[in-house]
């Protein structure tokens, strides 16, 4: 009983620690969000400003020479036209994969196993001259199209499907349903726990894309948030206040996400199944 007892009281010391440790750079984001560069720099740290400058907050938005407020739209568009895209073209290749019956099956997904070993860098170049030369430099098309098939999310996809029960789809057959019925009418509304999951990965990654959207968006009005983030530190100058209200704002749609689709997002890890 003792030893019991031991155990968990050094389990809740050890995920309190984890906890602290996770939360300490949230606190420094909103504290030097909230300060002047002078007390962010400065030799005398204190706990939290004495001043508290909510004057950051309109001041970044009214800055001239940065858009952040177009920037968090286009964050926005993007990460949810990316999520949509994604979930649509991988869980329609992932399904074909586990349940269309034909021969060369196994070789198309090998081939997309394959993709997952080519390191980004090498198909960046071809991607940019493919894009530029559609005429989709600094536009949403740009932006979105490219990214929208994901080897590792159709890999997710295929292996989950392989582990869906297969009466289901049959009894759908039966009432006269073809594969695109069965997908659209059975297997997706009794799957919406690992679509939530796969949707709240695919958001933060869109979401958090950086060098993409900075070759991409060269005109201001095409930028996304990280990019706009960037556009704060500069060879000559820093704004720190700046750069730390910025990444607070930025931050919030992604916690609403996660605070909303939690509960999807754990159900959903837990059924993805790894079956051959």
């Amino acid at each position: 009983m003792r030893t019991r007892r031991t155990t968990t009281t050094g389990l809740y010391i050890a995920t309190g620690f984890a906890a602290f440790l996770f939360l300490v750079p949230f606190y420094l984001i909103v504290r030097n969000a909230l300060s002047t560069d002078a007390e962010i720099t400065g030799e005398n740290w204190k706990f939290f400003p004495t001043d508290i400058q909510w004057g950051n907050f309109t001041e970044l938005f009214d800055d001239p020479t940065v858009p952040f407020g177009q920037s968090l739209w286009n964050s926005a568009v993007v990460g949810v036209l990316h999520t949509l895209g994604t979930l649509l073209v991988c869980s329609l290749a992932g399904y074909g994969l586990a349940r269309i019956p034909y021969r060369h099956a196994n070789k198309i997904f090998y081939a997309v196993l394959v993709t997952l070993m080519v390191p980004t860098a090498v198909t960046f170049v071809p991607s940019f001259v493919l894009v530029s030369s559609l005429g989709w430099v600094s536009t949403l098309r740009g932006l979105v199209i490219p990214g929208l098939f994901s080897g590792f999310t159709c890999f997710l996809f295929r292996q989950y499907f392989l582990g869906f029960p297969k009466e289901l789809e049959e009894a759908a057959r039966v009432d006269g349903l073809g594969y695109w019925g069965a997908y659209w009418r059975i297997v997706v509304p009794n799957s919406l726990n690992f679509f939530a999951a796969i949707a709240t990965i695919t958001f933060i990654s869109g979401w958090n894309a950086f060098l993409w959207p900075l070759v991409i968006g060269q005109d201001q009005e095409a930028w996304t948030v990280q990019v706009a983030l960037s556009s704060y530190m500069t060879n000559q100058t820093v704004n720190f206040h700046l750069i730390f209200m910025a990444t607070a704002v930025s931050i919030l749609p992604l916690v609403f996400v996660f605070l909303f689709l939690q509960r999807w997002l754990v159900q959903g890890v837990a059924q993805t199944g790894i079956k051959g």
